[in-house]
């Protein structure tokens, strides 16, 4: 089977859904692809990309386990808390820990394919995360990133849809079963 490793924050993981091991996104992603693929969800709950970040991916456990999954395709799907206020003051440096990241995926002997996904829309301003910093700061990093690259680009903010409510919780940051449907 292809391996496949969803690397990401709490939206990855599936925080606040039921059963989220059957009903975050990398689970409805496992159904879609089927038995070809091994789809495994290395979300951890409120994670940056950012280095100086309060919760840093690359430094849990769940980043080396992502790496010695040695993933064939790897989806990254970071940025929204690195728009909270506190964190975007180490904004200047995104774009190195982004590089720094896909280095070391490019590196590893599986020589995965990357996908690099843009965040949601942050429909409000719970935990001062800031849908005009992921917009003018952090989504223009990844295009740049994805284009220096060469990686595929999922524009996960323009492409997500909420206009009749069901695929957000009330927080405005999380989807829903259904809207972790819409990202897979």
């Amino acid at each position: 089977a292809v391996r496949v490793a969803c690397i990401g924050n709490s939206i990855t993981d599936g925080s606040g859904i039921d059963l989220r091991d059957v009903n975050s996104y990398p689970a409805q992603l496992q159904r879609l692809l089927g038995s070809d693929y091994l789809v495994k969800n290395f979300g951890i709950g409120a994670r940056t990309l950012l280095n100086k970040g309060d919760h840093p991916y690359m430094k849990e456990t769940y980043w080396h386990d992502a790496l010695a999954f040695r993933p064939q395709v790897v989806v990254i799907k970071l940025g929204t808390n690195d728009s909270k206020t506190a964190n975007w003051t180490h904004g200047s440096e995104f774009a190195a820990d982004l590089q720094q990241m896909l280095d070391a995926l490019k590196a590893l002997p599986s020589k995965p394919r990357i996908l690099l996904c843009t965040p949601i829309p942050a429909w409000k301003d719970s935990w001062t995360i800031n849908d005009s910093v992921i917009v003018n700061g952090i989504i223009p990093i990844q295009k740049k990133l994805a284009k220096k690259n060469k990686l595929v680009l999922i524009d996960l903010h323009a492409e997500f849809q909420n206009q009749d409510g069901k695929q957000m919780q009330h927080d405005g940051i999380h989807p829903t079963q259904a809207g972790a449907g819409q990202l897979a």
